[in-house]
């Protein structure tokens, strides 16, 4: 998937406890730099590190709760 001038920008919805939501098709580069892609419409992808599809989201940061700091 090249980027060209032509393209049009991709839009990523940041939500505050869940994914990125990054209008697809996607190609993302791992750390290590393995790159996995999609060419769905919209994919998720993983910012807590929880899911086991990583870098895709599986829904994995609904089921982990914070502790309160509260007294």
């Amino acid at each position: 998937m090249p980027n060209s001038p032509s393209d049009a920008p991709r839009r990523v919805t940041v939500q505050r406890k869940g994914p990125l939501l990054v209008e697809g098709p996607v190609e993302v580069e791992l750390e290590d730099g393995t790159l996995v892609s999609s060419d769905r419409f919209r994919v998720a992808l993983c910012t807590c590190r929880r899911s086991r599809r990583y870098p895709w989201c599986d829904t994995s940061h609904r089921d982990r709760t914070r502790e309160s700091r509260e007294p």
